[in-house]
């Protein structure tokens, strides 16, 4: 929706400077600087989370219980924590920020939260995520140059074939 500056002329600036703002932002995401610093962010706001499972894993020492980030309680801090570990696997940066020995235990708290059949059934496997993320880019590309007749028969098909074979693999696994 734009803004008619003659209808709210009071409006006009804020709203022009707000957009430039915004535009700014966007432009910056393609900026390698900025991306190194998100990710070095990301490395300090994962050893907080570690600290705080170690703090926990102590608190609850000698007590049968799963431990999560609130103690042996599974709360909604959990379900946010694996979302975002969960999509940054899907990107890759597992091995870099986890796997790789340096935080046991969000390894462990990872392993536990994929384990949960909730968990499974709403975020799946990293392999089955890949169709989600697939389908929306192959229907941008879509719109940039719409294909022949024969490449959108494929591409349809291709996806179809796939989403059938994915259904049948998980009823397999899961049912």
């Amino acid at each position: 929706m734009k803004l008619d500056h003659e209808e709210e002329p009071q409006l006009s600036e804020p709203y022009l400077s707000k957009q430039k703002k915004l535009m700014a932002k966007i432009l910056e995401h393609d900026n390698v600087n900025y991306l190194k610093k998100i990710l070095g962010e990301l490395g300090m706001v994962l050893d907080q989370i570690e600290a705080e499972l170690e703090k926990r894993k102590l608190e609850y020492q000698g007590q049968k219980c799963e431990l999560w980030l609130c103690g042996c309680v599974f709360t909604l801090a959990d379900v946010l924590l694996g979302a975002t570990l969960h999509r940054l696997k899907f990107l890759g940066l597992s091995k870099k920020y986890w796997e790789d020995g340096s935080r046991p235990n969000l390894q462990s708290f990872f392993d536990r939260i994929q384990k949960r059949f909730a968990f499974r059934k709403v975020l799946g496997d990293i392999h089955t995520t890949l169709l989600s993320a697939v389908v929306p880019n192959a229907f941008r590309l879509v719109k940039r140059k719409p294909p022949s007749f024969l490449g959108a028969s494929f591409l349809m098909g291709s996806l179809g074939g796939m989403g059938y074979f994915a259904y049948w693999y998980l009823k397999k696994k899961y049912i």
